[in-house]
């Protein structure tokens, strides 16, 4: 075969398998597009406007209590409670006002002590997070303190009875503007290559 031909064939083929692979690259999903947490706890969407952030909990053992960190969005126009329900312990009841977000188990934010945590660090909770008549199943991360980002985050203290129900969260809150029609704007990042 004349050098031409081979050439003109390669180049040909070449220019095929571009089409090719940019025909397939469009039907991809938009990586950037898609919510995801970005720490180690859970991204919980109950819908576009009611989400939990990064969602987990620090406790010393199995059995012991455990301190819920993450945050609670609140994207609507209504203040809304929110009950986060885990296996094996009294549900926590927390309230968030219209178009904020209540930061969970930090000093400037709302304590969230989860009563008894049934399983060891390292292991997951059956956990269910409901507002507004809704409400998502997730799996709930539980961490220790072998890790320094966590270490100050162990509870100090079981929950007060005398002061609050078993497993309602008891502490200041603070709570942060979000914009009505941006509820992406809660925490939740959006990245490539995350899904």
């Amino acid at each position: 075969m004349p050098r031409t031909a081979r050439t003109a064939r390669n180049a040909a083929l070449s220019a095929a398998a571009v089409a090719a692979a940019l025909t397939l690259s469009a039907c991809s999903p938009a990586m950037t597009i898609r919510s995801y947490a970005a720490s180690d706890g859970t991204l919980v969407e109950i819908d576009h406007q009611l989400r939990g952030i990064n969602l987990m909990i620090v406790s010393e053992a199995e059995g012991e209590p455990g301190n819920l960190l993450g945050a609670l969005a609140n994207a609507t126009d209504r203040e809304l409670e929110y009950t986060l329900t885990v296996d094996g312990a009294a549900p926590l009841q927390i309230s968030v006002e219209p178009f904020h977000t209540v930061y969970l188990g930090t000093d400037e934010g709302e304590q969230a002590i989860i009563d008894t945590v049934t399983t060891i660090p390292g292991g997951y909770l059956s956990a269910t997070l409901e507002a507004d008549g809704q409400s998502k199943e997730f799996k709930l991360p539980v961490f220790d303190g072998t890790l320094p980002e966590y270490a100050g985050s162990l509870p100090t203290q079981a929950p007060d009875s005398a002061t609050s129900t078993p497993g309602v969260s008891v502490g200041g809150t603070t709570a942060e503007d979000i914009e009505p029609d941006d509820a992406d704007d809660t925490g939740a990042t959006t990245e490539g290559g995350q899904g």
